[in-house]
């Protein structure tokens, strides 16, 4: 049975003790090394593998286009036009899906090298480490500067910094590597990552496109502090782990949650479902990876009693019984969801609710839909778990 989460190193959280609840380990790995024996055979591929015409950017630079963006029908050669929730498939993507592949593998496979100290699985993921963000003919520029652009409008945007969410679950596994010793890893290595978040975190917390992304209201403001969050844990930057924590006391739950739990920002898109279930994985990945002692985000909530505990109560018996959901059906994806939400798993432990954990396991752990891949970014609990 699994008995508390740990962070990892010097900046530890807050252990949250297990209800009486039972994870099965042994499903658990036999999941993990499924995938790990898979992605093990396969090498890195960076941002460096392809390029597109449209970016205003170079080779090293990550690039991406508004999902929603579409041509415009009475100027087919002027600029695109938005249209909310349906994903335009001859956008430019292979940068987004590159780092997808990242964010799947390397948890993946240093997750199978925890549980079994079997090295071929650690020095896979640090193939991809390397590549990503040490190699000067493959790292990728620590900016994103050239993400989620418009064709004809814009060449990069604030909201494009979501696409690195994908990282969050990667930091994670990096900590896993550097501190628990995985052969062939070497402190050059691990200083040479820590720069390249470092830089990235600069970008992220100065330039405008990261500003503009730290205010927007909704889950775009949540995954910001989520991705400053598990760099700066990767990095040691205590100063920005106190401000992110201020920032969702202040912010986040004042203004993202309803007095009901919901939140209105996502109810009042065209896939309600699956944007509040992605919210609330970001405020959930916020309590667990800035939780401490003295500061529990678990626990916090305001006067009038939002906080996360609300945002999960509210949320919870739509996940248990999705017939009962009372928005239209989401646009497209509708059917996919609920996956194994983390929210379930983290908060359930933190909070002791056993049925909350009960409700996780009983879930899908993995999906082969790109959109899920996407909007599904904690996956592999092994990671987080003492």
């Amino acid at each position: 049975m699994v008995n508390s989460f740990a962070a990892i190193g010097a900046l530890s959280v807050a252990p949250a003790r297990s209800p009486d609840s039972t994870i099965d380990l042994e499903r658990e790995r036999a999941r993990v090394l499924a995938a790990a024996d898979r992605y093990v055979k396969e090498r890195p591929i960076t941002v460096t593998a392809s390029h597109s015409p449209r970016s205003a950017g170079g080779l090293h630079d990550f690039f991406s286009e508004g999902d929603y963006w579409w041509p415009d029908p009475t100027n087919p050669d002027g600029p695109y036009i938005q249209r909310d929730g349906m994903s335009n498939p001859a956008n430019f993507d292979d940068h987004r899906k590159a780092l997808m592949r990242l964010s799947v593998q390397v948890p993946a496979l240093v997750a199978a090298w925890q549980l079994t100290k079997d090295a071929k699985y650690a020095a896979r993921a640090e193939d991809h480490l390397r590549a990503w963000f040490i190699t000067p003919e493959t790292r990728m520029n620590p900016n994103l500067q050239y993400a989620q652009a418009i064709h004809g409008r814009v060449t990069g945007r604030g909201t494009g910094i979501i696409d690195t969410i994908h990282l969050v679950e990667v930091a994670r596994a990096i900590e896993r590597i550097d501190l628990n010793g995985a052969p062939g890893w070497t402190a050059a290595d691990g200083k040479s990552v820590r720069a390249w978040f470092t830089e990235y975190l600069t970008w992220m917390t100065t330039h405008p496109y990261g500003i503009a992304e730290r205010d927007a209201k909704n889950n775009h403001g949540t995954c910001w502090i989520v991705q400053v969050a598990a760099f700066a844990h990767l990095t040691g930057d205590r100063t920005l782990l106190r401000e992110m924590r201020e920032r969702y006391r202040t912010v986040v739950v004042p203004n993202q949650i309803a007095a009901d739990g919901s939140f209105p920002e996502e109810l009042r898109r065209t896939k309600p479902y699956g944007y509040s279930l992605f919210n609330l994985e970001a405020m959930s990945t916020i309590c667990q990876i800035l939780s401490t002692p003295e500061e529990n985000l678990w626990t916090f909530q305001l006067p009038d009693g939002r906080g996360i505990t609300r945002a999960l109560e509210y949320m919870v018996p739509f996940v248990r019984d999705k017939k009962t959901w009372p928005k239209p059906p989401d646009v497209m994806y509708d059917k996919e969801w609920p996956m194994r939400q983390s929210s379930l798993l983290f908060g359930g432990l933190a909070l002791h609710r056993a049925d909350y954990v009960a409700l996780w396991q009983s879930l899908p752990a993995d999906s082969d839909v790109e959109e899920v891949i996407r909007n599904f970014f904690i996956r592999q609990p092994v990671l987080w778990l003492d």
